[in-house]
């Protein structure tokens, strides 16, 4: 996989399709091996898709700084112009999404359209989960692989989901465990999304927006994508009923079909 520096890191990331750009942003501790290969496959019919590595995970560079949702933002901006990128639709799911929240607010010149999924806005006025599923996640990338991905799959499926689909939870099984995070750079993500609130900001936000949540979602509570569409302008907002955080695995056409009828 391709690397490019952008700003102090070497940024790793794939481009797939062709087509207007969409660039999709992973999640807290995740790289691009989560996202489902046949998603890819399938939105890059349509479009041009840009995944990567944020900064701290899988194998882009995780320096031993304090990081910042308007720093992963900024890398971002940085790789898309040296793809010569200058205008995109843009997707995040969960810190990914508050990246995008941060990317639409300090460049939105650059955003097209923005679809924000199984994120919130911030400490000062989201739903935050429950105490166990808290605890659950800061364990973060401690232990072993198979420890932690043992403690990942329930916070990100349901427990029906898992059980039911044997041969898919093999699969996400080797995608989790590819190119783990280190636990100084979960650590340093964290600290990052405890500092950054965008409540009072989101009114800003003047891109045509989607928010899409599962309501099975135990990590970040579904009450959160209300928040965020009542207070980003003209927004529409889309829930799955039997989808939990991993929004684009357990209803999987649905969600495909109501991102791409949006973008169209």
């Amino acid at each position: 996989m391709p690397k490019v520096k952008c700003n102090d890191i070497n940024v790793c990331y794939e481009v797939q399709g062709k087509g207007f750009p969409l660039v999709m942003i992973m999640g807290l501790s995740a790289n691009m091996d989560w996202w489902d290969q046949s998603l890819i496959e399938e939105i890059s019919k349509k479009y041009k898709t840009l995944i990567f590595d944020n900064r701290g995970a899988g194998r882009t560079d995780a320096p031993k700084i304090d990081y910042s949702i308007k720093m992963f933002a900024d890398d971002t901006a940085r790789l898309m112009d040296n793809l010569k990128i200058q205008k995109a639709h843009i997707l995040g799911i969960s810190m990914g999404g508050m990246i995008a929240q941060e990317f639409a607010l300090t460049y939105p010149q650059r955003v097209e359209k923005l679809i924000l999924c199984s994120t919130n806005c911030g400490a000062s006025k989201s739903v935050q989960p429950a105490p166990k599923i808290l605890n659950l996640l800061m364990s973060g990338a401690s232990g072993t692989p198979e420890e932690i991905v043992k403690n990942t799959i329930p916070i990100l499926f349901t427990e029906d989901f898992v059980k039911g689909s044997p041969d898919y939870m093999k699969r996400v099984t080797e995608q989790l465990m590819k190119a783990p995070i280190t636990q100084d750079a979960f650590t340093r993500q964290v600290k990052a999304i405890m500092a950054w609130d965008t409540y009072t900001q989101l009114p800003k936000i003047k891109a045509p927006t989607l928010v899409m949540h599962g309501k099975k979602d135990i990590l970040i509570p579904p009450e959160n994508a209300k928040i965020l569409a009542d207070r980003i302008p003209g927004a529409k907002l889309a829930y799955f009923e039997k989808s939990a955080h991993a929004l684009f695995s357990q209803e999987t056409d649905k969600v495909v079909n109501t991102m791409l009828k949006f973008l169209a």
